[in-house]
């Protein structure tokens, strides 16, 4: 009977296979594997408050330290269904992040997978159905959040050489809907920080970092929670109070030569939606643009 039962199981058996195996199968996500730390972070986010009894907002801007380790999933995953198969790969990621101006307070956790999702074929005895095999996109990650909040973001990467150009992206809302009155947005433009940090511009910091290096490669890749498929869930109170409607992210995966030093840096813009106080005169809540910024290289 025992003999039995181990036919029956072997086919769920799954073996690891070696590092270089392992990494052959990670695709664009294999460089990611191992330990990043960086010092050079920033954390943008509005978050709303009470002012005589009036809805307002509270900006906060903080310079923050990083650690982030990648943990490759040492064997494929494999998911059937109807004409085709996929083996999945991955990481198991895991991330601290660290308040500049409180060095032992902690600013945020997380942790999740990447997933390359590309192997998908045809199942051996199946029919060749090329509207299944087609994968539109083929990376995924899932992050959870202790706010409340899981998120699957799905996207693609690419890879380049020569320094990355990185987009100009605002944390500052868009006037439509904003109110009127002088002022309600200065918090963006007269921080403390505003002097070494742009929320007009959130990657600028990336940019003038890369500028003073010489970058050879580069892996980019981009998820976005608006790809058909991705999501986002929230516990009720965060989807009552902000209500996180759309997450993306962008990694560099960057080979930098620096004299007679070479090493592997991590940089990632990241941006969360997050909407609340109604919008003057039009439907719907404000979107406040939740930023983060950082550059990181490899242990």
């Amino acid at each position: 009977m025992e003999a039995n039962n181990n036919a029956q199981l072997k086919g769920f058996v799954r073996l690891g296979g070696s590092p270089e195996e392992v990494a052959s199968k990670l695709g664009p996500l294999a460089d990611l594997e191992g330990t990043w730390t960086g010092n050079t972070g920033w954390n943008l986010i509005a978050v709303p408050s009470m002012k005589s009894g009036l809805p307002t907002f509270t900006v906060l801007i903080q310079q923050y330290s990083e650690t982030i380790t990648f943990t490759p999933i040492t064997a494929p995953v494999p998911n059937r269904g109807g004409a085709k198969q996929q083996f999945i790969t991955g990481l198991l990621y895991e991330l601290t992040i660290n308040d500049m101006k409180y060095p032992n307070g902690i600013l945020h956790v997380e942790n999740g997978m990447w997933l390359n999702m590309a192997d998908v074929e045809a199942q051996p005895d199946g029919p060749v159905v090329e509207s299944e095999i087609a994968r539109p996109f083929s990376i995924a990650r899932m992050s959870a959040i202790p706010h409340g909040d899981v998120v699957i973001a799905l996207g693609n990467s690419e890879t380049s050489s020569g320094t990355p150009v990185f987009p100009t992206i605002t944390a500052i809302p868009v006037p439509e809907g904003l109110p009127p009155q002088f002022g309600y947005i200065d918090q963006y433009t007269k921080n403390e920080f505003t002097g070494q940090f742009a929320p007009a511009d959130v990657n600028k910091t990336l940019a003038d970092t890369a500028a003073t290096q010489t970058i050879t490669n580069v892996t980019t890749i981009t998820v976005d929670t608006g790809n058909k498929g991705g999501n986002i869930a929230n516990i009720p109170f965060v989807e009552k109070h902000v209500d996180p409607s759309r997450f993306q992210s962008t990694l560099w995966i960057e080979d930098v030569v620096m004299g007679d030093l070479t090493f592997k840096q991590l940089q990632y813009s990241q941006q969360t939606d997050l909407n609340f106080i109604k919008k003057f005169n039009l439907p719907g809540d404000i979107l406040w643009p939740h930023v983060n910024v950082n550059t990181l290289r490899k242990s």
